[in-house]
């Protein structure tokens, strides 16, 4: 029973991203394509508990001084050169400034050992990045937006809830990973089951100390057998092909440490989210598995200033490259609204 219910929650931690084609110059290391209108700069910093973030600054060229930016981050398990990167550089062309990084402990970022998720310390990522933005020499300090792809779409409602630098936010395809991690897909975990998975990760923390290792979670199959749930056949369309594939993404080429998820259990990070005052705009596809993630999280919010677009037609990652159907003209109006 353990080893099974730890199977199912390794599947769990499969949170996720794509990108679009790879670009024709060698050089570019991203899933997408290279925009000529965009200059990109790879930058460092640190968040308030050390650990150096790395990240792509995506600036329009010809950029003027005092710029409206936004930071980018997710999906979970996936690295700054996929999705979060397209959306970044693309809301770069309309005239933001924008910087994509990485999570603490995954792909460029610092932090040890790897693999490791956080409610706490992800929330905190978000908030290194407005420092960094505020501290920009062409950015303008009162005009800080966050944007938060999959799983990282909950840690930016946390962020914003705690963070009142930030002026707006967005979540597109949002999970709510300490809530997934909790209670299963669609809330099915029972009590019994969610003493059983403690059980089964606390044994395996007992056995990683002794081995002076970690354990790791399920991730991807290498090849699909066809009776996968749609979704992990979504995902692997986006992490194992060349669509989406990145050597740096766990979810594309290696897995979460399997306690990863043990602090994800107790700490639901939406518990304040209804004290966010700034606007926000919830994105979600009309056919995503994951759509009463972001339906349940809007209810909760009480600040006049919030929406929630629905994408017909979009299941949950469209939304990572699908030019098509993600709303940036929406996305830029928002954050042109908001960022004044």
């Amino acid at each position: 029973m353990a080893r099974g219910i730890s199977k199912i929650f390794g599947i769990l931690l499969l949170l996720f991203l794509g990108g679009t084609s790879m670009a024709a110059d060698k050089s570019w290391d991203k899933v997408f394509a290279k925009s000529e209108q965009v200059e990109v700069q790879k930058v460092k910093f640190k968040n308030r508990y050390g650990i150096e973030l790395v990240g792509d600054l995506y600036l329009p060229k010809n950029a003027g001084k005092n710029l409206p930016a936004i930071a980018v981050a997710g999906p979970f398990g996936a690295v700054k050169e996929q999705a979060s990167g397209f959306y970044a550089q693309t809301l770069a062309q309309k005239g933001f400034i924008t910087l994509a990084f990485d999570p603490s402990y995954t792909g460029e970022s610092g932090g040890e050992p790897r693999n490791v998720a956080s409610p706490d310390i992800n929330t905190e990522d978000f908030s290194a990045a407005v420092d960094f933005l505020s501290n920009y020499a062409n950015v303008d300090s009162k005009r800080i937006g966050i944007l938060g792809i999959c799983g990282f779409g909950g840690f930016a409602l946390n962020a914003a809830a705690m963070d009142t630098r930030i002026k707006a936010v967005v979540t597109s395809t949002m999970y709510d990973m300490t809530r997934v991690s909790a209670k299963g897909y669609n809330d099915t975990m029972d009590a019994k089951a969610r003493y059983q998975l403690k059980e089964s990760l606390n044994n395996q923390r007992t056995e990683d100390f002794k081995k002076s290792t970690f354990a790791k979670a399920a991730g991807l199959p290498e090849k699909l057998s066809g009776d996968e749930p749609l979704f992990i056949k979504e995902y692997f369309d986006y992490y194992k092909t060349p669509r989406g594939f990145h050597a740096r993404a766990i979810n594309s080429n290696g897995a979460w440490n399997l306690t990863s998820s043990l602090s994800l259990i107790n700490m639901p990070i939406l518990a304040y989210s209804d004290e966010i005052q700034s606007a926000v705009l919830v994105i979600h596809g009309d056919k995503a598995h994951s759509r009463y993630f972001s339906e349940d999280a809007f209810k909760k919010l009480k600040g006049k200033n919030k929406e929630l677009l629905i994408i017909k037609d979009a299941n949950h990652v469209d939304l990572y490259d699908n030019a098509q159907k993600i709303p940036f003209e929406k996305l830029a109006q928002f954050f042109g609204e908001n960022l004044k």
